[in-house]
């Protein structure tokens, strides 16, 4: 694989909403620079998603001079404030991201107000603070890496010749917006990401360390917010599929090195240093 490039850099500050494309990141230890470092919590404080709420991802945020922008059908703008000093004024609760128990602060009950109305049901935003550090899965971490809000793994890369192939398999039109990568790539061969091991981009260390598996969030219609078929699972699950789970995209860590400028840009090259084996599935 040669001439590979970054084509397309996402973030999801508030995670499970719609994704925000831009043209440079800055790369931090948990993640690029406001990547899910917001989240919706429930009356038990249990992280939700479009797993159970689909209409999330109607729901569309950007980057403005105050904050995050926020806007969803038939409701006003809200503006989520970045963080700074005022953070230390913000009540500090425990809230569950799968299996993670993770102290973050809760911001105020007018943004909550905002979410609920639109979901009709009862929830809170919070924020992850500089302090809260949430660990890696320790069986694919390298030097205790951490994340934000993500389901695990700090970024996901996915090649565009791979989501050419898998559209050339259904019978509905897939965007990469369902499957919510950080960083897109083009230039290698269909699922070229599975072999990518140890690359570097601007002269970050990157680990291709664990397969992405997938569930029913990718088969929401980010445009209806509707699940509307059980595409793209069922073809995936014939191609894909390795002990009942099917795989689409790679989670990475990656080494920050504080002599390098860690910043990814779209147009940005590649480089693999080690690739790794093929994945086998079933």
């Amino acid at each position: 694989m040669t001439d590979i490039i970054v084509s397309q850099l996402w973030i999801y500050p508030i995670k499970s909403l719609k994704g925000i494309s831009v043209d440079k990141a800055q790369l931090e230890k948990r993640g690029l620079r406001y990547d899910r470092r917001w989240m919706l919590v429930d009356d038990n404080n249990r992280f939700i998603s479009q797993r159970l709420y689909p209409r999330l991802a109607l729901i569309k945020q950007e980057l403005s001079d105050f904050g995050i922008s926020v806007r969803a059908p038939d409701m006003p703008v809200l503006i989520i404030p970045y963080p700074d000093a005022q953070i230390e004024m913000y009540e500090e609760v425990e809230v569950i991201c799968w299996d993670d128990h993770i102290k973050v602060q809760h911001i105020n009950t007018a943004i909550d107000n905002w979410f609920s109305e639109f979901l009709d049901a009862d929830c809170q935003l919070v924020f992850m603070p500089e302090d809260s550090e949430r660990l890696v899965d320790t069986d694919f971490a390298k030097n205790h890496e951490i994340t934000s809000f993500s389901d695990g793994f700090p970024n996901l890369i996915i090649c565009e010749e791979s989501l050419q192939d898998l559209n050339s398999r259904v019978d509905i039109e897939l965007t990469i917006n369902r499957f919510r990568p950080n960083i897109v790539i083009k230039g290698c061969e269909p699922y070229g990401e599975d072999r990518l091991g140890h690359f570097q981009i601007n002269g970050i260390d990157f680990y291709a360390v664990k397969p992405c598996s997938r569930c029913v969030v990718t088969t929401v219609n980010p445009e209806t917010g509707v699940k509307e078929s059980k595409e793209p699972l069922a073809t995936l699950a014939k191609f894909r599929k390795k002990d009942r789970k099917v795989y689409f995209g790679q989670n990475l860590l990656h080494k920050l090195d504080l002599m390098v400028d860690n910043t990814l840009t779209v147009g940005d090259r590649l480089k693999i240093l080690e690739p790794s084996a093929p994945l086998e599935f079933d």
